[in-house]
């Protein structure tokens, strides 16, 4: 009889799994496939596709974290925050001021614009509780007509400029639809924050491998009580090794992966502080009112926290890192696509957060970048197996499309099923 129970509540437990990670399993699956399927894929190109990708999109991807953790759910207004940082590489374009200082000043320039931004999005927000991914959605919606009014007619008709700068269109009204970042040796802002410095790509692989073991390691040793190590401690482990080992084995013989591009560090650091700030804030008094908020605002409200007041400043985060996200994007593009860089930004970012694992109300630095290499894996792998599949690669970027606002559904029918089904449990 004991038996019997005790295999019931594994199994529930192992479904409970499954249904928890079911998009992050479904993404890993087409993966797997898409190698197995696809001819013309090696995996130096898939490499290079990856990790380029990551270092253009992780920081937006991350952004959305402080909002979930803060109750206000997947934020698709950092589509408001985008904007505010192409407004500010246009400003820098326009005075031709190009290079680190230029990069620099995009990211000062875009801090007030997107705070303001995330302000008036966070005392909407208050307005619509219960329903701000729906605002968040109609925000964007609503800053696209204004930033489109703002660069196709205030830019010249009314805010005076030079009509033969290289920006603007011949007619001397508007901006142009795509506009040349100019590499930094041109006095452009193309690469003027991944060209500081980088490392091969190997090197990079052995010196994060290294430090997450070293990580797990300590962590596990350090603990004031030690408990017994679990099976994952001992998988992340030999993970770690075998990436050392191949690390140190591609440095050592020069073969193929020492080909794969290289890593950008001061991206990858930036990266990285946004991680830590994530975890750390945390920690603070402003975090634990963000997590009193988002588990419920009753409570908090009660216990002395000013809800609204949490709630408008977790948005101006969001839409800040946004805001920075999109220019660390840009000056990995060279060009900024004036009219449409931003649109769909709201859209891969919350899937890439949902394909890690992360849901309307659980979101952590790793959900965020294991999103990132699958939702990515998936882009670079798409085409090909639908040339495979089909015959016809273009069937493998419709498919692409059908994935992202697929995942979406997925994850938030997921999420109101497990609600409801709670909610009848408490209720019994």
């Amino acid at each position: 009889m004991q038996n019997t129970t005790g295999e019931r509540l594994k199994n529930k437990k192992d479904s409970s799994w499954i249904l928890d990670n079911i998009v992050t399993i479904i993404f890993i699956v087409f993966t797997v496939v898409g190698f197995i399927v696809s001819k013309d894929v090696s995996l130096n190109y898939f490499l290079n596709e990856l990790t380029s990708r990551l270092f253009r999109n992780a920081f937006l991807v991350l952004s959305l974290i402080i909002p979930v953790l803060a109750g206000l759910g997947l934020n698709f207004g950092i589509v408001i925050g985008a904007m505010a940082g192409q407004m500010a590489i246009a400003i820098v374009r326009y005075f031709t001021i190009g290079g680190v200082s230029g990069l620099f000043l995009c990211f000062l320039i875009a801090l007030p614009i997107a705070a303001l931004f995330g302000y008036f999005a966070g005392l909407l927000y208050n307005k619509t509780r219960g329903q701000e991914m729906i605002a968040s959605l109609i925000v964007g919606y609503f800053a696209n007509g204004i930033y489109q009014f703002l660069f196709l007619y205030t830019v010249g008709a009314i805010i005076k400029v030079n009509p033969t700068h290289p920006m603007i269109n011949p007619s001397g009204i508007g901006v142009r639809m795509t506009v040349d970042l100019f590499p930094v040796k041109d006095g452009g802002l193309k690469y003027a924050l991944d060209n500081i410095m980088k490392i091969p790509f190997m090197w990079a692989v052995l010196i994060v491998s290294v430090f997450i073991l070293a990580i797990i390691v300590l962590s596990n040793n350090n603990k004031k009580k030690k408990s017994k190590k679990t099976p994952m401690y001992f998988l992340n482990v030999a993970a770690c090794t075998i990436m050392i080992f191949i690390s140190v084995f591609s440095i050592v013989t020069n073969n193929s992966l020492m080909q794969v591009n290289k890593v950008p560090v001061v991206t990858a650091i930036l990266i990285i502080a946004l991680c830590i700030f994530n975890e750390l804030i945390m920690k603070t008094k402003l975090g634990q009112d963000f997590r009193s908020v988002g588990q419920n605002q009753h409570i908090a409200a009660v216990s002395g926290i000013n809800v609204d007041r949490t709630r408008i400043i977790a948005t101006v985060m969001s839409t800040v890192f946004a805001a920075w996200g999109q220019i660390v994007f840009l000056q990995n593009m060279g060009t900024l696509n004036t009219y449409n860089a931003h649109t769909q930004i709201g859209m891969f970012s919350v899937a890439s957060l949902l394909v890690g694992g992360a849901s309307t109300s659980k979101a952590s630095n790793r959900h965020a970048i294991i999103g990132v290499l699958l939702f990515n894996s998936m882009f670079i792998m798409s085409p090909d197996i639908g040339k495979a599949l089909f015959g016809n690669a273009l069937l493998g970027e419709y498919f692409r499309t059908f994935m992202v606002y697929g995942v979406i559904g997925l994850a938030l029918g997921l999420y109101v099923w497990k609600t409801n089904k709670k909610s009848r449990i408490t209720l019994e």
